[in-house]
């Protein structure tokens, strides 16, 4: 039994073709080989418009502006052998991520793959929120994993 990684797309500013898909996909298996994630697993990755990303910031975190990405962690228990593990959900917006690569000056593909890896990197449990040194050592997990994609900045 492998990952199963669930992705749909419920926004239409920002095309996601097959390739972009691949490429989520491909990050979200990077970073659980990165981390040597020992069980299948699984992930769901909602793709919204800013003004649904909007919401769900203010909703969920009492944030009133759209974010980039949201991490929604599922998993807290001992897991059952033989079972996937259900890791917890992704939300992202494409639109967020090209106003971002445009002003970080670098690829949408590269955006949403950092995105993706960062938002892995929380439903497994790092949280760069916590300290100095926790965000450090996410960032440099973050680095690591996208290098080994081949999408260094």
């Amino acid at each position: 039994m492998g990952n199963k990684i669930i992705l749909t797309n419920r926004q239409r500013k920002i095309p996601v073709d097959e390739r972009m898909q691949g490429l989520i996909r491909a990050a979200i298996r990077a970073t659980l080989d990165f981390e040597t994630y020992p069980y299948p697993a699984e992930v769901s990755v909602t793709l919204v418009d800013n003004a649904a990303i909007h919401r769900l910031n203010l909703h969920h975190r009492g944030i009133d502006r759209p974010t980039d990405v949201l991490s929604f962690p599922l998993f807290d228990e001992e897991p059952i052998p033989g079972e996937r593990v259900m890791l917890g959900d992704v939300v992202l917006s494409p639109e967020r991520a090209a106003e971002q690569a445009a002003e970080y000056g670098h690829s949408l593909q590269r955006e949403i793959a950092f995105l993706t890896v960062h938002s892995v990197l929380h439903l497994l449990g790092y949280d760069h929120e916590t300290g100095q040194a926790d965000e450090n050592e996410m960032f440099a997990r973050q680095r690591a994993i996208l290098a080994e994609m081949g999408l260094e900045r």
